[in-house]
């Protein structure tokens, strides 16, 4: 079986991640789900951040160093109990 390897921006070195203003949050930023999407793929359930996190429907996420970040937990519905 062969490891995952770390994904690689296709920027030069020093190259600022974000062309825009205000620059995206970092991959390694809490909030980092706020990056703009470079590039969407729903029909199979993910999209690339231009922080280089491939974030999925479900919530989880994989980091560019290749860490999986897992889905938050399904939150308990709650049910009115009965009259």
């Amino acid at each position: 079986m062969t490891p995952i390897q770390p994904l690689r921006a296709a920027r030069r070195p020093g190259a600022q991640p974000c062309p825009h203003r205000p620059r995206c949050p970092g991959a390694l930023a809490h909030d980092r789900s706020g990056a703009r999407t470079t590039a969407s793929h729903p029909e199979q359930g993910w999209s690339l951040l231009c922080n280089g996190v491939v974030i999925f429907d479900d919530g989880g996420a994989l980091l560019p160093d290749g860490r999986a970040v897992p889905p938050p937990p399904a939150r308990a519905r709650m049910v009115a109990p009965a009259a």
